[in-house]
């Protein structure tokens, strides 16, 4: 009788402890990642907002290459490819036995399909220009594709692994915006508008089964707020902190893990180019030495983020230093501003998204203008707000955002971009740039891409973003440095 009311009160202490440990056991296969940006939806190959690849890239969605965490090209949905000696086909092995979240089995047709509609007159694609070097998609058989180059194109792969080249299955491609559906490692669950989009992990991977069952990106677009979900366990990873001011806070505090890494992001005053005194080089030239980008990055970022001179990368080999080429110098700038007809200075809008960088720095800069006389009024814009009037309508003077696109120094020859700039010289560079495969050639067309846009000042080039990575300390696997808008979790898990 002893023994077996041994053997009941052991039965209840085993119970009692699994009823208590399970909950902090169930942590350790799930993340609560903090973003700062809602995005505007869920579909990468439909929209230009970093939001959307930081959630869905590599997690949700595939292509038939993908970008890792040094930025080089690896396989993908393509298991492998073959480069013709012309550099102008490209053959790819496409990986059996993989299905697209809603079951349908993926194959050559779905390459065919994306591609094409990606490059098609329709398309929405917010990177069509990705995909214009390409002539020809073909399928050989249900497992190869052959895509045909109008010219050889030195980027042509890795373009390939941007969020805007992920396969979507037919079947779902007009729906993917509220409900994504591909074939990553993990499957969209649910999306809380203003709160949260919650992922699960896919069981019919074709790859090697991620270790998180469930991971939440919770959206937190207010600083103090992000430190204190942070500092109350709420949130397990803030991959970027959009508080600085608060990195040496969790330096201190045991439980946290700090990186400090690079982005893609180049920092800039953007500049409509064909609205009132902006249109004039000299205007824009009075403003390039009206900012003072080291109080700029103190003051808004808290130290953090290298200064630049043109819209380019400094980690990156090809880059050039043109940071000093419009020096901080107030009297040239006024000088400037009166020979372009505006002794007195004149008035102009400001729009800020809801990016602590720009927020912090519109004061700033604010502030710094008003010393030649351009006089900004600040108007506060949602994000959602911001892509449409300033991005799509180009209803604005200036604004602040960062570009966290890859090697994007190729968008200033879009005359149509929301820059509103028209360089038929630029342009004539980069479709030879384009066409280059050879790779000091291709540094060599850079700088000089570099150079004259640093000439033209056609937005005041600020800061590259540092990336304030902080998470708590038994996290493993999250990327340290930025090279693509990704929050890649494939090999994230608990130590």
């Amino acid at each position: 009788m002893k023994s077996l009311k041994c053997i009941l009160k052991g039965f209840l202490l085993i119970l009692v402890f699994s009823t208590i440990a399970s909950p902090a056991m169930a942590l350790k296969n799930s993340l609560t990642m903090g973003v700062v940006l809602e995005p505007p939806h869920l579909d990468p190959t439909a929209g230009a907002a970093a939001a959307i690849d930081e959630i869905v890239y590599a997690n949700v969605f595939e292509g038939l290459t993908r970008i890792d965490r040094n930025g080089a090209v690896k396989p993908a949905l393509a298991e492998s490819w073959k480069i013709s000696e012309d550099k102008l086909v490209y053959t790819f092995t496409l990986r059996k036995g993989v299905k697209f979240h809603n079951g349908t089995l993926f194959d050559a047709d779905d390459v065919v399909f994306s591609l094409n509609r990606a490059r098609s007159e329709k398309s929405v694609n917010a990177q069509k220009s990705l995909f214009k070097p390409i002539k020809l998609v073909e399928k050989n058989d249900l497992h190869t594709v052959t895509v045909t180059l109008k010219q050889p194109t030195g980027s042509f792969l890795f373009n390939m692994g941007w969020g805007d080249a992920v396969i979507v299955d037919s079947s779902s491609a007009e729906t993917n915006k509220s409900k994504p559906v591909g074939t990553g490692p993990f499957v969209f669950k649910r999306w809380v508008k203003g709160d949260r989009v919650e992922l699960a992990r896919n069981p019919d991977y074709w790859g090697e089964s991620v270790r998180l069952k469930r991971a939440t990106f919770k959206i937190i677009p207010d600083p103090a707020a992000a430190v204190a979900a942070m500092l109350a366990g709420d949130i397990d990873a803030f991959a970027n902190l959009p508080a600085p001011e608060s990195v040496s806070q969790f330096e201190a505090d045991p439980r946290f893990k700090v990186v400090i890494g690079s982005t893609e992001g180049e920092t800039i005053l953007s500049t409509n180019n064909k609205k009132g005194p902006f249109a004039k080089p000299a205007v824009r030239q009075a403003i390039a030495h009206a900012l003072d980008r080291r109080a700029i990055i103190d003051g808004a970022m808290f130290g953090f983020g290298t200064p630049i001179g043109t819209h380019f990368a400094p980690h990156h080999p090809a880059y050039v230093d043109l940071t000093n080429k419009f020096e901080f110098d107030l009297s040239k700038a006024k000088k400037l501003l009166a020979e372009a007809g505006y002794p007195n200075g004149f008035n102009a809008v400001i729009k800020l998204p809801p990016i602590s960088y720009a927020r912090r720095g519109g004061e700033i800069i604010t502030s710094q203008l008003a010393k030649i006389g351009i006089k900004l009024e600040i108007v506060p814009v949602e994000w959602a707000q911001w892509l449409d009037e300033v991005f799509r309508k180009k209803d604005y003077d200036l604004t602040i955002v960062s570009h966290t696109e890859p090697m994007d120094i190729g968008i200033y020859a879009r005359p149509d971009y929301y820059f509103n700039y028209d360089n038929p010289q630029f342009r004539g560079l980069i479709a030879e740039l384009d066409a280059t495969v050879e790779t000091e050639k291709r540094y060599e067309l850079m700088g000089r891409a570099q150079r004259i846009i640093s000439s033209d000042c056609v937005n005041g080039f600020l800061f590259q973003l540092a990336k304030h990575g902080v998470w708590n300390k038994d996290i493993m696997g999250l990327w340290e440095n930025s090279p693509i808008q990704a929050n890649d979790l494939t090999e994230v898990y608990w130590k």
